[in-house]
């Protein structure tokens, strides 16, 4: 196993369990494990906010509050204004916490209780109210503090992740703070970096609290993180090499009225390196798909022919679900089954999947769904998807014999045996079309001789730093999903 624990993530529990352990092995007591947290916090909140001089530290009952007296009494040695506002101060601590906060009023702080105008003043507030054992709703007092943090113009940095996030899952258990920073330690909790937990842990930041040798032997990963620089691309191409030689895939959509959707599919795959791309589509999408990119082969018969010639399909974006979709959507389901031919699926072909009587087995596939496709294809809601983002994508891998990709904010890749995450991205990608591009991708690169497995992880890292580089460039509204192309086709070489 990769001793590089920035590469991975784990389940609370993991971490709750092993880390005493790997802190015996290594020598170190818990509350020197606690003060290196403590620093840890505020060395990343001086980095981050080095102008800030009004600190307010807000704590709760458990360890969250004895890092946040760590980093209150760092923060009064370098001479910052620091308030402590306890959660419960009537409620003793135990333990290190305990310590934490003996040292800090044996430094000459005190501890006050809650008063708007204090947050209001604050040039940071350091979030310290809950940690990573909490599995309801908020309660009161909680809930005011949050809130009230919130509200407040001041930056947040999160100690461990944001109070209110469910650590395993990433959802929001009533209320959570939307921190600017999260700084988390040892290992990073898996619900910091998918969903709404990724959205409220802002910037996040990791320390390991010189651990990591003895923790990486004792926990194994719940899934690894990945990014367009990590990920593998492609090799190089032999200089003999031809047309044929980078696959031939075939573009299946474009009903009449959606000929776009599948025109961004085609081209995607053609930026990101594919040979030969031929559509399938609608006869009065013909036109529409054809004009402009006369690279691209555009059919509207002998559908067979047009998947026997194929090494990879994409289906389902603008593929409608009327007469001609379900026609469509069975020979190429038909076809690929029968000839265990690789397969990228997305959008209404999903929707069309969701609709079968039982489930269909589609191994050698990819998957693409927002959390709207995947709850129809689970039976379920957007909310139950969203609640647990990793458990839906195995579910899905699961139940379809496919590799899947989550998307939204840390799209999730899973393919039964591995889980992998993606870090990069923004919501300028949050505009029609994105999706139908990544597929593109995929199946481009699947057609140039990926795994599925390959193709699905660096697909959506490339699709995902496309866009980072899109929004960095020219702002994140009003991206257009065609706007990728010429940056997919730079990152891709």
């Amino acid at each position: 196993m990769s001793a590089n624990l920035s590469q991975r993530v784990f389940c609370a529990e993991q971490v709750r369990t092993h880390e005493p352990a790997a802190a015996a092995q290594s020598g170190v007591a818990m509350y020197t494990l606690m003060e290196r947290a403590g620093k840890a916090v505020f060395d990343q909140t001086i980095k981050h906010f080095p102008q800030a001089q009004n600190y307010v530290v807000l704590v709760g009952v458990g360890n969250n509050a004895g890092d946040g007296y760590i980093v209150a009494s760092l923060a009064k040695q370098a001479a910052k204004q620091v308030t402590v506002i306890a959660a419960v101060p009537d409620k003793p601590l135990t333990g290190d916490a305990l310590t934490a906060q003996k040292a800090w009023l044996a430094a000459g702080g005190d501890i006050t209780a809650f008063h708007q105008q204090i947050i209001d003043n604050a040039d940071v507030i350091i979030d310290g109210l809950l940690g990573t054992g909490i599995n309801s709703d908020v309660r009161a007092p909680f809930v005011e503090l949050i809130e009230a943090a919130n509200n407040s113009a001041a930056p947040i940095v999160a100690i461990d992740l944001p109070s209110g996030i469910n650590a395993d899952t990433g959802a929001v258990l009533g209320v959570a703070i939307e921190a600017d920073v999260t700084v988390t330690f040892v290992g990073i909790k898996q619900g910091l970096v998918t969903g709404a937990g990724r959205a409220c842990a802002g910037i996040g930041e990791f320390d390991d609290l010189s651990i990591s040798d003895a923790f990486t032997q004792l926990a194994a990963p719940t899934a690894k993180l990945i990014s367009y620089q990590t990920s593998q691309g492609l090799g190089k191409r032999n200089n003999n090499s031809h047309k044929g030689s980078h696959g031939k895939l075939l573009c299946v959509g474009g009903n009449k009225g959606t000929a776009g959707a599948i025109r961004l599919t085609s081209e995607a795959a053609l930026r990101s390196g594919a040979g030969m791309v031929k559509v399938y589509t609608h006869p009065e999408s013909v036109l529409a798909v054809s004009i402009g990119r006369p690279e691209l082969m555009v059919t509207t018969i002998d559908l067979d022919a047009a998947l026997d010639w194929a090494t990879c399909i994409a289906i389902g974006p603008g593929l409608g679900q009327d007469t001609w979709s379900q026609s469509t959507f069975g020979t190429v389901i038909e076809h690929c089954v029968a000839h265990n031919k690789a397969m990228v699926v997305d959008a209404d072909a999903l929707n069309l999947i969701a609709q079968q009587s039982a489930p269909i087995a589609l191994k050698n596939t990819v998957f693409t769904p927002h959390s709207g496709e995947a709850a129809r294809l689970l039976g379920c809601t957007i909310s139950d998807i969203e609640s647990d983002r990793y458990q839906s994508a195995h579910k899905l891998t699961e139940t379809y014999s496919t590799t899947c990709v989550l998307k939204g904010a840390g799209s999730i890749i899973a393919d039964g045996i591995k889980t992998w995450v993606c870090t990069d991205g923004n919501p300028a990608l949050a505009v029609g079309g994105s999706g139908d591009v990544l597929t593109g991708i995929i199946a481009g690169l699947i057609a140039q001789g990926l795994t599925t497995e390959h193709a699905a992880c660096f697909g959506v890292t490339l699709h995902a730093k496309a866009g980072d580089v899109a929004a960095q460039r020219d702002g994140e509204r009003g991206l257009l999903p065609s706007d990728l192309f010429t940056i997919v086709r730079e990152l891709v070489n």
